[in-house]
């Protein structure tokens, strides 16, 4: 059974960072891609970066500009999302997933996390 745990949310001014953790366990190769969304009420959850477990590489959403980035620790079997230069409309709470592809969208990814909440103030 995957598990998925996120953490790392908090409260942090404008222009801060904020690491988030997604500690992993019971993955297998059907859960070889894992990702980060965000969701905002009254809005879609919206995909922020993803990585794959075995290659490492990295793929982002297109509003995260070279401002987070994403990255594994196999030993930890822990995702990290390193959030640095962060605006008020970064306010979310962001979830962990686990996919057996490579995706984008919510709906290609089976297994979540409980989500974290993210609040940037101005």
């Amino acid at each position: 059974q995957v598990q998925l745990v996120d953490s790392g949310g908090g409260l942090v001014q404008a222009g801060g960072s904020l690491r988030l953790a997604c500690a992993v366990s019971g993955r297998t190769f059907s859960t070889n891609f894992l990702g980060w969304f965000r969701h905002v009420p009254g809005k879609e959850r919206e995909f922020v970066a993803g990585i794959d477990w075995s290659a490492g590489s990295t793929w982002y959403g297109a509003f995260v500009k070279g401002r987070f980035t994403v990255s594994r620790d196999n030993a930890k079997n822990t995702m990290y999302l390193q959030m640095n230069s962060l605006k008020p409309e970064d306010t979310a709470v962001y979830y962990c997933a686990a996919s057996k592809k490579w995706a984008t969208i919510q709906a290609s990814y089976d297994y979540w996390g409980q989500g974290t909440r993210v609040t940037v103030s101005s």
